[in-house]
């Protein structure tokens, strides 16, 4: 903790995050509904995993974009919660120099692959309505591969200037970090120098990353959208939109607090600090929950696996207790 109390120094060796400026006092409350949805987060998202291997008829392109979605989820939350609730708990505030900036790209990393896993699903959503009879020679298994291996490596390289910008910067002001986690803009506000190249890119990922990902789903499904209002009964309509009407509610649950977040970081500077914070952890902490609970609950074929294989092992151990 010395260094938090240092004037002058460069490049310190540990950073110290504060957790929720001005709520201070009640960490251990706010730690309990951020524990529980981790908790949900990691049993869902392992559920999801575990149900697709375990069922070879989900082998299919949607349950492997799900899983990589499920991944994702895992990654990202796990990349920040347990800091965060040891912070919460412990007042354990201290995170080495280089442990943040590897947690500063995992999580812009990590983000912006679950922004191309989304456009990957929009496109197998508009394949699998608009062109249903050639859905599975258009995404084979291999092509299933090439998208996230292209996904994994455009993000790789969008976010990896983020650490090596933020390792450049002197650090003559100050060491504490008003946020639960090494949030980019946040530590890069602590230079002592011009850090405009660091704002300007990460606003570049912004529009070019994040901004071409919603267009392209929007465009996707615009198309859906008019395939849907096509089909001749309205039953079938209704059938067709519900498969979707769970990707759109991830999509929003996903999009907004990131966007509002970028954007408040920047420019919203009359907005309370606190605010500021739970907004930075509101796309860390409810996609990664509400994704394996939306497609559990949303996508039949999940659902029917899960209660098939709880309501068996239920019937197996009330025979083993008879």
């Amino acid at each position: 903790m010395s260094d938090s109390n240092t004037t002058e120094f460069t490049n310190p060796s540990t950073f110290i995050l504060l957790g929720i400026p001005g709520l201070e006092a009640t960490h251990v409350w706010i730690s309990i509904p951020f524990c529980t949805m981790y908790a949900i987060a990691i049993l869902g998202n392992f559920t999801v995993l575990f149900i697709v291997k375990r069922e070879p008829s989900l082998h299919e392109p949607m349950y492997y974009f799900l899983c990589m979605l499920a991944v994702t989820d895992l990654v990202l939350s796990t990349s920040t919660m347990p800091k965060i609730l040891a912070i919460f708990w412990f007042n354990s505030r201290e995170i080495e120099f280089s442990a943040c900036l590897a947690q500063l790209y995992f999580i812009h990393c990590f983000s912006a692959i679950e922004s191309g896993i989304f456009v990957a699903m929009a496109v197998d959503r508009y394949v699998a309505i608009c062109h249903p009879l050639r859905h599975f020679t258009i995404l084979t298994n291999r092509m299933v591969v090439k998208i996230g291996l292209a996904v994994v490596l455009r993000v790789s390289l969008l976010a990896l200037p983020y650490p090596f910008l933020a390792r450049r910067w002197p650090y003559c002001r100050t060491n504490i970090i008003p946020h639960t986690h090494c949030e980019h803009m946040y530590v890069v506000k602590l230079a002592c120098s011009d850090t405009h190249i660091s704002s300007y890119y990460g606003l570049f990922v912004v529009f070019c990353g994040i901004g071409l990902d919603v267009f392209f789903i929007a465009g996707s499904y615009i198309q859906i959208l008019r395939a849907i209002f096509s089909l001749p009964t309205k039953d079938a309509r209704l059938k067709t939109f519900g498969t979707c009407s769970s990707h759109l509610c991830v999509i929003l649950a996903f999009y907004i607090p990131i966007l509002f977040s970028s954007f408040t970081s920047r420019f919203g500077h009359n907005l309370p600090r606190h605010f500021h914070v739970f907004i930075g952890n509101m796309y860390l902490l409810v996609p990664p929950m509400l994704n394996p609970i939306i497609y559990g609950v949303r996508t039949k074929q999940i659902r029917d696996k899960t209660l098939q294989i709880f309501t068996h092992k239920g019937t197996k151990v009330f025979s083993w207790c008879s």
